[in-house]
């Protein structure tokens, strides 16, 4: 089963978190849905901006606590190598998800109901 490491923060990036995953999706819906009971609106983690994808649940902690001593600094470099402009990585996943499944359109008689 694949793992992801994956670092998140806030719309004026001032609060980075590192986490690990099965599901990035599901993850990402819970980090919006989550009330703010830790953070007020402007520090809500939403924006998945770097993750990596590992092979098994080992190499995924190892990667995990490394990144998670990261510096500030060696944090911000590790997410500009690879998303310079900091955009939010979810929409590509949710696209790639899309592409994937195949777009389900439903009958108008059933969104009627």
């Amino acid at each position: 089963m694949k793992k992801y490491v994956y670092l998140v923060t806030d719309r004026n990036r001032s609060c980075l978190h590192v986490g690990m995953s099965t599901d990035l999706m599901k993850t990402m819906a819970f980090y919006r849905k989550m009330p703010n009971l830790f953070f007020d609106a402007g520090q809500q983690l939403t924006r998945l901006v770097y993750f990596e994808e590992l092979n098994s649940e080992s190499n995924a902690i190892q990667r995990f606590s490394l990144i998670s001593k990261f510096t500030r600094a060696q944090k911000d470099k590790l997410i500009r190598a690879v998303n310079a402009d900091w955009v939010d990585l979810t929409v590509g996943l949710d696209y790639e998800n899309i592409l994937r499944t195949g777009i389900q359109i439903r009958p108008a008689a059933a969104m009627l109901s």
